[in-house]
């Protein structure tokens, strides 16, 4: 903690006194958990005085959730095989290891996809629902988890559709309720209509918030974009943060950049050595038999391919 930071969390309330009894419950501050209230009016009453504590330590709060390493990157595991979705896109910025499947929600590897191909099953690995056979189908499968409140669901098919539309404004705002139901793409997303002031007046505070929600919720991509921006601010020791913590999640990009930082003396070759091992094990750890052998057969993965 900071040596700016002097005030303890005691049993009394901060602006009168009083101690906690079965008459008075006390509450936290919310913001820095260092001081409790009574009331709401007492809370007003010291906000004066403790408005600068507060602050620092509501910051340093905030830095040990966004520098601490997430388990995982944001897509989770497969619910089949328990092990991590890797973070491989195509060269449009499309996850190509994993596909969303509507009926059950869950994101499924091309491992397990794969190896129910082979068995010529036409149904969900998974929940065993059988794919749609059309587009109609399955935009109302779509549509039920869009009713079930289903993040992913909102924000491709409201927030999607509005923004094909041009309706930037009802796009932000399905993308802002996706976000809110712990959809960290939507952070992304949100964090770039803030940068561009699409659908929202442009704010860039705003944008940081949102990367650096989906930052702590694993979203490696998210993590790079607070690194660069650290970097053109002259931030390099949290930016060398950034990118050791997206390293370690498997980010090759991460890697480039931190070879960078350590050409440019803002990283030690110790610290690198470290980040390059801890990204092969990430890395390491996405891999499987069935996982390699669909990246050789990429064709059957798609189940309309499959004969009668």
């Amino acid at each position: 903690m900071s040596s700016e930071v002097t005030e303890e969390a005691s049993e009394t309330c901060a602006s009168c006194g009083k101690s906690e009894c079965d008459d008075v419950k006390l509450k936290n501050c919310n913001a820095c958990y260092l001081v409790k209230y009574c009331g709401v009016e007492c809370q007003r009453n010291h906000r004066s005085q403790h408005k600068r504590t507060c602050k620092i330590r509501a910051a340093e709060l905030r830095d040990e959730l966004l520098f601490k390493q997430p388990e995982g990157i944001h897509f989770g595991d497969c619910p089949i095989c328990f092990i991590p979705i890797p973070t491989g896109t195509d060269d449009g910025g499309k996850l190509n290891t994993a596909a969303y499947h509507p009926c059950c929600s869950k994101m499924i590897c091309n491992g397990c996809i794969y190896a129910s191909r082979l068995q010529k099953i036409k149904t969900c690995p998974f929940c065993r629902t059988e794919y749609p056979s059309n587009d109609a189908e399955a935009s109302e499968m779509l549509n039920k988890r869009v009713a079930a409140n289903d993040p992913y669901a909102i924000r491709v098919v409201l927030a999607g559709n509005r923004w094909k539309e041009g309706k930037f404004s009802e796009a932000f705002n399905y993308t802002k309720q996706a976000a809110k139901l712990g959809d960290m793409e939507s952070h992304q997303q949100l964090a770039h209509m803030y940068l561009e002031g699409e659908g929202v007046e442009e704010d860039v505070e705003k944008a940081i918030y949102h990367w650096e929600e989906a930052a702590i919720g694993g979203h490696p991509m998210a993590r790079m974009s607070l690194g660069l921006i650290e970097g053109e601010n002259g931030g390099h020791e949290r930016q060398v943060k950034h990118f050791i913590i997206a390293a370690k999640q498997g980010w090759s990009l991460a890697v480039e950049h931190l070879m960078d930082c350590y050409k440019e003396g803002h990283v030690s070759k110790d610290e690198f050595e470290e980040a390059l091992r801890a990204y092969q094990m990430a890395v390491d750890a996405t891999k499987s038999p069935q996982r390699e052998a669909a990246e050789r057969n990429p064709d059957l993965l798609n189940v309309r391919s499959l004969s009668d």
